[in-house]
């Protein structure tokens, strides 16, 4: 992308290649003067429900993340704000997969949905959009403790192993998102990709280290409480972000529980309210549970468990070796000797050998195309592990340049052939390459022959780290799967531009403070034109009520809302939630308060 746009913000430009590929641009000026209404809205019912039960201080969070209560945040007034505080933001199109999403959070990137929900999804949506996003996430941001979790989860998300399963669920879920947030979706349609869904969640297996790190993602940046079983606070988005569920959640029926590892066992529903969520005293308690968690994943414990990870992952993942020496690749078979140790391992597919995160030279996926194998261990009756030795001690075990080498493993594993060079780093040897070389196993199975050219043996006793994706990531090129299906985008009929156009001039006679006289006609198109319209009215009565325009006027909309809440019992609760924030005006809730 070389029209990438940082921002001025330190953050998003240090974000690498492969994490560039998700980011769309905002169009501020797609919003519409109902999509504004509906962020008013929302964010209303939030401040006057959330300063008695958020736990940071909503509107100084607000503020500090550049948003306010008034209109859907500009992304570049945002990163203007976070930058103070050492973070960013980016807008992306819907569900990103979760590794890159845990990566945006180590580099210490808010992304944030592009859409916004519509209006018949005011309370709550299933898929990722602005409000939940910025209204969720980035009023915590301030709180230190609180982003270095956040960026600390995503460093070990980002390296957390997959299941192949994980990636079918990935795309169930963001298309089950995209049909319920379209506005032309096929009942039919919904139904089949809820089953589809299903069919997959309940067939899962194992769940995987991603799997495991998303309920502790789920239970603590999007549903935790923090404080005491009795007295929580919200911390987590997904509720600061619904008012349905962050009035409905500290209903005493709703189980609260201590946050600790044991958390993990605990799966959710991403369609479902939660059926009981969990607390934490501090945020420091969270980054020990998942410092805890950490120390169970492969990229901490290696060994034969964490290829075997790999290989069901069907994916690109990294093995690193003692030696430092990294592989990347897709892997497919593995060597293990009675005593559970690896004796070789195997990629199929274009493979990448790294030292420290930076590609060798000559070692990408186009000289590997094919694949990559290499034995794991020590030589046979030699003590000192084979990346420890100098060269001098290479030589005098007849490892040296242009000579004829034949090196037994302990495994069995013979390589014979003619030493064509070795690549030491740090005092480590981590390559030998070989030209006219045979690789047998103990049982006379060929490895590697040699007209199959030159074989690039990697050094290294023990394998002591596999993590997700790949060890040089822009130079592997990773373009990690950005999913073909996209959200929908809207285009609007006459009548429901007409309909903008009423919302506009309402907004424009709020902030104005002129053209009063307009709100009379503009309720009677409403009526006669668009009578499922329940927002625009109520727009229209909280300006006529704090201004004392006209009485009689006055009531003609408050009977006309409160049959609308009697005749349609979805709209009830969000037109008396509305009444009440006009009887409690926010302004003041703010004055007072912060």
């Amino acid at each position: 992308m070389s029209d990438f746009n940082d921002f001025n913000n330190e953050q998003v430009a240090k974000l690498p290649k492969h994490l560039r590929q998700f980011i769309v641009e905002q169009h501020y000026e797609k919003y519409t003067p109902i999509d504004q209404a509906v962020w008013r809205y929302v964010m209303r019912q939030n401040y006057s429900y959330l300063k008695h039960v958020a736990y940071y201080p909503y509107i100084k969070g607000l503020q500090r993340a550049g948003l306010s209560i008034e209109y859907i945040p500009n992304l570049q007034t945002m990163n203007d704000n976070l930058g103070k505080i050492g973070w960013g933001a980016v807008t992306v199109d819907g569900f990103i997969p979760p590794a890159a999403f845990m990566e945006y959070q180590a580099y210490r990137v808010l992304v944030i949905a592009a859409d916004i929900r519509q209006i018949n999804h005011i309370e709550y949506t299933p898929a990722p959009d602005i409000i939940h996003e910025s209204a969720g996430h980035a009023p915590i941001i301030a709180d230190t403790d609180y982003n270095n979790y956040l960026s600390y989860f995503g460093s070990i998300g980002a390296k957390a192993m997959f299941s192949s399963k994980d990636f079918e669920l990935y795309e169930a879920i963001r298309k089950l998102s995209i049909l319920k947030e379209a506005v032309d979706s096929d009942e039919k349609e919904i139904a089949l990709a809820e089953k589809t869904l299903r069919n997959i969640a309940d067939n899962m297996g194992e769940p995987s280290e991603m799997a495991l790190l998303g309920r502790l993602h789920w239970w603590t940046v999007e549903y935790g409480l923090i404080g005491t079983l009795e007295n929580p606070k919200i911390y987590g988005a997904g509720l600061l972000s619904s008012i349905g569920e962050s009035a409905s959640c500290m209903d005493p029926k709703v189980t609260k529980l201590w946050y600790n590892l044991d958390t993990i066992n605990y799966q959710y529903d991403i369609t479902q309210t939660q059926p009981q969520l969990f607390v934490t005293e501090t945020f420091q308690n969270l980054i020990d549970v998942l410092e805890a968690f950490a120390n169970t994943m492969a990229f901490r414990r290696g060994g034969t468990e964490s290829i075997l990870k790999a290989i069901e992952c069907k994916n690109p993942s990294t093995a690193v070796y003692s030696s430092g020496l990294q592989l990347t690749g897709v892997f497919t078979d593995v060597g293990i000797a009675k005593n559970d140790e690896l004796t070789f391992i195997k990629t199929t597919g274009p493979s990448a050998l790294a030292y420290k995160g930076k590609q060798l030279s000559g070692h990408g996926k186009t000289y590997h195309a094919d694949g990559f194998s290499s034995p794991v261990g020590k030589l046979k009756d030699i003590t000192k592990p084979l990346e420890d030795h100098n060269l001098t001690e290479l030589e005098s075990l007849g490892i040296a340049v242009n000579q004829q080498a034949n090196l037994t493993f302990e495994s069995g594993i013979n390589v014979n052939g003619s030493v064509k060079e070795i690549i030491v780093q740090d005092n480590k040897v981590i390559l030998i390459a070989f030209e006219e070389c045979t690789v047998k196993e103990s049982n006379g199975n060929i490895l590697f022959q040699p007209d199959w050219g030159t074989y690039d043996m990697a050094i290294g006793e023990k394998i002591i780290s596999v993590f997700n994706g790949a060890a040089d990531k822009d130079a592997y090129e990773e373009i990690t799967f950005v999913s073909k299906q996209e959200t929908h985008k809207i285009a609007y009929d006459n009548h429901t531009q007409q309909l903008h156009t009423l919302y506009q001039k309402v907004r424009t006679v709020r902030e104005n403070q002129v053209g009063y006289e307009e709100l009379a006609s503009i309720f009677n198109q409403l009526k006669t034109a668009h009578r499922f319209d329940w927002l625009c009215a109520l727009e229209i009565l909280e300006i006529v009520h704090h201004q004392k325009i006209d009485q009689d006027f006055e009531k003609e909309l408050r009977i006309y809302l409160e049959m609308k809440a009697a005749n349609d019992p979805d709209l009830a609760k969000l037109i008396n939630d509305g009444l009440h924030v006009i009887a409690n005006p926010v302004s003041q809730l703010i004055t007072e308060n912060d």
